[in-house]
Parts: structure tokens; C-alpha cells; sequence
């Protein structure tokens, strides 16, 4: 859902102008002005016990479209966005914004095979609506039919098509149009409105397609400032406190973000909070905007 304020100047249509920021944050898109060279990667490893027996739960009932780890976890980001506002703040223009929206997108093939048709997709959040894991399986479902069963074609694909179809020489000057209206917040809608690349928070399931990785670049153009890689499940040991240990299921959480929009501090205990919910996964039940208690 977009948040609705009464827009001011120095506003874009997409975010609203971080006014009051402290100087260095000001300064900083002047200093260090390219989202890819302020990048910070952080990576979480994830005891998927607590996952695994949630999923289990909620397909018990056998639903047509089950859920998945991916859901839980895709939950787990988005409910962690909306209790921590500064996650989907963005810098562009040399200035610093709070994105209206709350979104998350990802890229769904329709067969596993090299030359198989990708689409994009982008879910956009109610960040006070229904519960985190409710929104995200039914929009999931939702679009992974259109694309698997229907055909349908993102509007990014389809843009995309078309432009590669002009002579190189002529597609450079579009190119750089573009890049000058994305400095300025003036890129059509028709064009952002399904680029995942102006979106809260982009999703690489790695894991789908067996691959290990944890570290996924951001990209100068457009406003997207966290990238989160999902990696393969595997077993992992874990110690007790006498020295035994146990095998369980987990993977690695990996998250590129632009260091710009906040602190070391701030996205450490962002971290911790996601990190909660894939412990406690229940909490992915209540509404969206349900505080969630941790340790400092």
C-alpha cells in the first residue's frame, strides 16, 4: 500500500524528501555518490528447524499452491522492512528519500532449462494490512500462475524487447535519456512501475536452482538499496554446550545494501529482527506492523 502524504517540493512521485537528516548524511551522496561503490554486505546463517516445521503446518491442510521457505523467508524481509523505515529509504539525485511504497521482487521461471522464459515480478506490501505470510503467498501464487499457466508478460520484458530492437547507436541515446530522467525522479511509470531495480528490497532464491552464493550487487540506476540472496539448503552442524552437536537444515541468508541510508548499528539489529521471525516463524502470522521484541 502507498503511503499518502500531502506532497512537497523536492518530493518525487515515488518517495518523499528526507529533510531532516543529519549533515553527514546530507553530505554523503555528494562524497560517495554511486549506489554500487557504497555497498555493504552482511550474511546470516539460518536454522531452518523452526521454518521447516511452519511450512510443514501450514501445508498440513494440503493447499493447491503450498508454502515454501522461500515465502517464510520473503515474509521475514518485508515484515522486518516495515518495523525498520530506514531500510527503504534510497538515494538518488544526490539526496536521500523514503519510498512511498513497501515492495518486493523477484525473477520466476517457467521451467528450470537454460532458454526458458524468465518474468518479473514485484508484490508491493501493505504495511498495515494482513499478515506478512498471508500477502506474500496468495501474491505469489497469484503471479506464478499468470506466468507459468497464462503467459503473461511483465511490463519490464516487454519494454525491454522493444528497445533492444533500435540501432545500438540510437538505443545509447535512450539509454542516457534514461539515466538523466532516473537522476531526477522523472522515469515514466509505465517503466518503473515493473523494474525490480525500483523496488524496496530485490529476492535471488539461489537455492532453487542448486547454487551456493551469498553476495548479489546493487545497480546505480534505479532506487533499489537492498538486495537479499538466498542460498542452498544444506545440512550444517550445531553445538550444544557439552561439546555434542546435531545436524540440521539451514542456509545463508546474504544481504547487499547501500550503507548510505543508515548505521552499522541500525542494521544490525534489523538483522536480529529478521533473524526472530525465521526462529519464531509464528510471528509471520500476526499483522504486518506487530512489534517484535529482541535482546540489545
Amino acid at each position: 500500500m502507498e503511503e499518502t502524504r500531502k506532497r512537497r517540493r523536492g518530493d518525487r512521485k515515488d518517495a518523499y524528501l528526507l529533510r531532516d537528516l543529519d549533515p553527514m548524511h546530507k553530505f554523503m551522496p555528494y562524497l560517495l555518490p554511486g549506489r554500487c561503490d557504497n555497498e555493504a554486505v552482511m550474511s546470516e546463517l539460518i536454522d531452518l528447524t523452526a521454518v521447516n516445521e511452519y511450512v510443514a503446518k501450514k501445508n498440513a491442510s494440503d493447499p493447491a499452491f503450498k508454502y515454501t521457505i522461500f515465502h517464510v523467508l520473503s515474509a521475514a524481509l518485508v515484515k522486518t522492512i516495515a518495523l525498520r523505515p530506514s531500510l527503504n529509504w534510497f538515494i538518488a539525485g544526490h539526496r536521500c528519500y523514503e519510498r512511498k511504497e513497501l515492495s518486493i521482487s523477484f525473477i520466476v521461471k517457467k521451467k528450470f532449462e537454460d532458454h526458458s522464459y524468465e518474468a518479473v515480478a514485484i508484490i508491493k506490501i501493505d504495511r498495515n494490512g494482513a499478515a506478512p505470510i498471508d500477502q506474500i503467498h496468495d501474491k505469489v501464487e497469484h503471479f506464478v500462475t499468470d506466468v507459468r499457466e497464462r503467459n503473461v508478460v511483465d511490463g519490464t520484458t516487454d519494454t525491454m524487447d522493444k528497445l533492444t530492437r533500435l540501432p545500438r547507436w540510437l538505443l545509447r541515446i535512450v539509454t542516457g535519456l534514461l539515466m538523466w530522467l532516473d537522476y531526477h525522479g522523472w522515469v515514466p511509470s509505465d517503466i518503473t512501475k515493473d523494474d525490480p531495480y525500483n523496488s524496496t528490497v530485490f529476492v535471488t532464491n539461489l537455492g532453487s536452482i542448486k547454487m551456493h552464493a551469498s553476495y548479489h550487487h546493487l545497480t546505480n540506476w534505479g532506487t533499489n538499496s537492498l538486495f537479499a540472496i538466498i542460498d542452498e539448503k544444506h545440512k550444517h552442524p550445531y553445538f550444544n554446550d557439552d561439546g555434542t552437536y546435531e545436524m540440521r537444515d539451514a542456509l545463508r541468508l546474504g544481504l547487499t545494501v547501500d550503507e548510505r541510508i543508515a548505521d552499522g548499528v541500525y542494521f544490525a539489529k534489523s538483522v536480529r529482527i529478521c533473524k526472530k521471525l525465521l526462529e519464531n516463524p509464528e510471528l509471520l502470522d500476526l499483522p504486518i506492523d506487530t512489534p517484535v521484541d529482541i535482546d540489545l
